[in-house]
């Protein structure tokens, strides 16, 4: 694989000649305007999928019943019985 540090250095040479070039600048560019816009895309989507989801979200809550008071008839309910014996 060849060394692409030559190539680069040569392209920037050429590109010092066309604009002014501050090598303590540093900006983000195409790319980073690229991963920006799909990152906000992706919040987008995200926001609008949780939207869609808290819709079918139904709020209205059920009377509990009390669990802890046995019914009458039912298998372990109602007084303890002394055994004879």
């Amino acid at each position: 694989m060849p060394d692409m540090s030559a190539s680069a250095s040569l392209a920037t040479t050429h590109l010092v000649t066309l604009a002014e070039f501050d090598k303590d600048k540093v900006t983000p560019g195409v790319l980073g305007f690229i991963v920006f816009a799909v990152m906000a895309v992706a919040v987008w989507g995200l926001m609008k999928s949780m939207n869609r989801h808290m819709g079918k979200v139904d709020f209205k809550e059920t009377p509990e019943t009390d669990t802890n008071t046995p019914r009458k008839g039912a298998p372990g309910g109602g007084e303890a019985q002394p055994s004879k014996g």
